[in-house]
């Protein structure tokens, strides 16, 4: 959280000079749990809670300051922020190498059961895609011409989530080279909502096999409306993926 880690990580300090959250120095709290855990047979998955976002309302922390280039704009050249969140660039190749990068740390240096990128993993808000490097690459996709204007233009919705797709099944492959018996999971916003607000296609997820569960953030204030929308969210899934 907050742009750092509770683990010890080599990979934070050799790309900003501090390995944890300076909360944590002296322990361990990762390796405290998965003891504990599996001493009674709890299983433990390990929870990248901010994914693509840097920071909550602090102009893209730590990281941004050192890394300005990773940065989500939108369509202003503004920095991407939805709900408080700062965003990374996820479709920026530097950006998604680093996350992959701290996935398999993990997997290679602890026993963990899984690993799950929570609802902004894989996501960005659809207010981005509009710095340098994403405007570059539909450009070459699509016969020099510019991204829409409007964030929300379907097409322009689809090509994003779909370079979103591709990432996970990069880092699901990554995962699984080390340890195949490590589950890789994500709790998106619920489908459709979350393709247009976050460009996340879990549906298209499933059927490709880039992850092994989704689970769904279904927040509603009564019983009643939690039911509708899991049976909803249900008809999303194939019977081979139920």
């Amino acid at each position: 959280t907050k742009g750092k880690t509770i683990y010890r990580s080599a990979v934070m300090k050799n790309t900003f000079g501090y390995e944890q959250d300076a909360a944590y120095i002296g322990r361990d709290p990762l390796a405290e749990m998965i003891e504990v855990a599996h001493k009674n047979e709890i299983k433990v998955h390990a929870w990248f809670e901010y994914g693509f976002a840097c920071s909550y309302n602090s102009n893209g922390g730590d990281i941004i300051a050192q890394k300005p280039s990773w940065a989500a704009k939108d369509v202003n050249g503004k920095l991407v922020n939805k709900n408080g969140f700062d965003w990374m660039n996820a479709f920026l190749p530097e950006v998604q190498n680093f996350m992959i990068s701290l996935f398999t740390e993990v997997v290679k240096n602890y026993d963990i059961d899984g690993v799950q990128g929570d609802d902004r993993l894989p996501a960005l808000p659809s207010t981005g895609g509009y710095d340098d490097y994403t405007v570059n690459l539909y450009k070459q996709e699509h016969n020099n011409a510019a991204p829409p204007m409007s964030y929300n233009n379907t097409d322009w919705i689809n090509w994003r989530a779909d370079k979103l797709t591709e990432f996970l099944g990069r880092l699901y492959s990554a995962v699984k080279t080390i340890k195949s018996s490590v589950i890789v999971s994500s709790a998106p916003s619920i489908y459709s909502w979350g393709k247009t607000e976050y460009l996340q296609d879990w549906p298209t997820w499933l059927e490709k096999g880039y992850i092994d569960m989704v689970i769904p953030q279904i927040y509603r204030y009564d019983i009643n409306n939690y039911k509708t929308t899991l049976t909803q969210q249900l008809s999303y899934v194939s019977a081979a993926n139920k």
